[in-house]
């Protein structure tokens, strides 16, 4: 039998905890016999919706956690003072082996600036970004910085590109993901210093199939497998995109139910069309690793409900199993470690996915 696969799990943080947050660890315990999960958080308010969860044995654990962080709090000083968080007691069960993963939907300040002091970065790593799967019309794209890092160096863009290069290749199974600069242009002579001072680095960059730059409007057609930017950027792409999705899938539901005659078609493709929107579901790809850390850390949505929690969980199984972490400390174990602030870590502040 495999090896289990421990996941803390962070059952306080994100906007329908613990609820949601326990049923999604239960529908992920119920598909996979090689998981195991860490309920972290106040269990008084846990345990009322775990129902039958003796039948899973020692594969799920409450551990006691009796501080939560809210999304007002100043992130660094948040993970300083709240030592019994639920965030922070998560992250130091990876930092000492005892789990594989962390996952929370909470506050993303607080996961990103914990992930940094409590896990820490891989040895060569200056500045850890979140990499979210996006839908696209050819499969999940990835896009790298998805808002850890919102000013970032030339180097930096390089070294998201190769993180995410393996990420896509492992995760995916995409032999040679196709890697590209986020860009207002094509040519050559588009965008700003710092895209036109990386788009060379990841040129000569033997390890890479870099394709040169990709506009916004050619991410959702599959223009590239991996999209790389700065955290802003990146940040503002993700959200347009998914405010975009939900209100292009209202105005679908309106419309088919505006007539009958609608409705009857509607009927008719019913099977198809859920198929069809099933690939543009977000939810579908679990949530955003942290790469470069030296375990592994999952930003859910903050709006996530038990499906997404189910699959940002079954997304760390996966991660583990295809042994990415391995794959990208192995890529910088020849590079030395970037410079860090008072914290140990860049600019991390940037917003996620609320």
């Amino acid at each position: 039998m495999p090896e289990l696969v421990r996941v803390a799990l962070d059952a306080m943080g994100g906007d329908n905890a613990p609820q949601e947050i326990v049923k999604g660890a239960l529908m992920a315990l119920e598909k996979s016999r090689n998981l195991k999960v860490f309920l972290v958080g106040i269990p008084e308010k846990i345990e009322p919706f775990l129902g039958d969860a003796s039948r899973f044995g020692d594969r799920l654990t409450v551990v006691p956690a009796s501080e939560v962080i809210t999304t007002e709090e100043t992130p660094v000083m948040a993970v300083r003072r709240k030592k019994d968080s639920s965030i922070v007691v998560g992250q130091r069960l990876v930092r000492a082996g005892d789990a594989d993963a962390f996952v929370s939907a909470g506050s993303t300040g607080a996961v990103l600036v914990g992930g940094m002091v409590h896990v820490g970065r891989i040895r060569g790593v200056e500045r850890a970004p979140l990499g979210t799967l996006i839908p696209s019309e050819r499969g999940p794209v990835l896009l790298i910085d998805a808002g850890a890092n919102v000013d970032v160096k030339p180097e930096n863009l390089l070294q998201f590109a190769r993180m995410g290069s393996v990420y896509m290749s492992l995760s995916c199974g995409i032999g040679h993901p196709r890697v590209a600069l986020a860009n207002i242009g094509v040519e050559e002579e588009k965008g700003n210093a710092l895209v036109k001072a990386a788009s060379p680095l990841l040129a000569a960059q033997e390890d890479l199939n870099y394709t040169g730059y990709v506009e916004s409007r050619e991410i959702p057609a599959g223009g590239a497998d991996v999209v790389v930017c700065d955290g802003f950027a990146g940040n503002l792409m993700l959200k347009m995109y998914e405010g975009a999705g939900g209100t292009l899938l209202a105005v679908l539901k309106k419309t088919l139910k505006s007539s009958l005659k609608n409705k009857i078609g509607a009927a008719l493709i019913q099977k198809d069309l859920r198929a069809a929107m099933k690939t543009f579901d977000s939810s579908e790809y679990g949530g955003a690793p942290m790469l470069g850390l030296a375990g592994l850390v999952v930003k859910a949505h903050g709006s996530s409900k038990a499906k997404e929690i189910c699959n940002s969980l079954l997304q760390c199984k996966t991660f583990q199993e295809q042994h990415i972490g391995e794959a990208i400390t192995k890529l910088f174990s020849a590079e030395e470690p970037g410079e860090e602030n008072e914290h140990g870590i860049g600019k991390t502040e940037g917003n996620h996915r609320g």
